[in-house]
């Protein structure tokens, strides 16, 4: 399990009337398995996942990641903490399946055939099998979804950050990478709407306001937040 930590964060961005605080002053330990992130639109809580691989630089304060500091150890970073977006067309740049989880095995795999047979190995593991010579862009939403999702588990890295990874998605598509989610060996930060699936994590962060409001078990935080919405 990875320890991630931020001290005293803050986040502001540029605007025409001057700088916008974004995230107030933030300070967390997150050591459980599965943590989801719920809030309205606009409460900061994609800005505090968006901190954990370096994708928001804090303004003030440090992200720790098993003691790196994400500012200064990015690269390393980013190979221990994988981020998966609300669409997977941000992430699949790729014409063919095969191809696209090709492309996050260069590292690990420098042979291309090698390389090839591993992401067809990554593809069956993901249930798509035989999927290979697809276009990516003849997936359904659920299958592009998923193969996002092995893109960035195809690196093995010790963490997944997934920002509303269903948002786009019908409701049997959402319950299938739902449940794919919660049950990877990954520590899980999990950006969600769905509350019934924020409630089956082990710790839930309610962010309002740029603020992390409630912090608990998922099950009150989630509570709380349909109490209080």
């Amino acid at each position: 399990m990875s320890a991630i930590s931020l001290e005293q964060v803050t986040v502001r961005v540029p605007t025409h009337d001057g700088d916008l605080l974004v995230l107030h002053e933030t300070s967390l330990s997150l050591t459980e398995q599965r943590i989801a992130l719920v809030g309205p639109n606009g409460s900061g809580k994609s800005t505090l996942a968006r901190l954990l691989n370096g994708l928001v630089t804090p303004s003030t304060g440090r992200v720790l990641v098993d003691d790196l500091d994400v500012r200064r150890s990015g690269r390393e970073v980013r190979r221990r903490v994988g981020f998966m977006f609300t669409d997977p067309a941000a992430q699949l740049v790729m014409p063919t399946a095969r191809e696209d989880v090709a492309l996050s095995l260069r590292r690990t795999h420098p042979d291309k055939a090698d390389r090839l047979a591993a992401a067809d190995k990554v593809l069956a593991d993901f249930g798509l099998d035989g999927f290979g010579d697809r276009s990516v862009h003849g997936l359904s939403g659920g299958e592009r979804q998923l193969l996002a999702l092995a893109g960035v588990l195809a690196t093995e890295p010790s963490v997944l950050v997934a920002d509303e990874p269903t948002t786009l998605l019908d409701l049997g598509n959402s319950r299938r990478i739902g449940d794919l989610l919660l049950s990877l060996p990954q520590q899980l930060v999990l950006v969600t709407h769905d509350l019934d699936l924020a409630a089956r994590c082990d710790r839930a962060l309610l962010v309002r306001h740029g603020r992390v409001e409630q912090d608990g078990a998922a099950d009150d935080v989630v509570s709380h937040y349909r109490a209080t919405a």
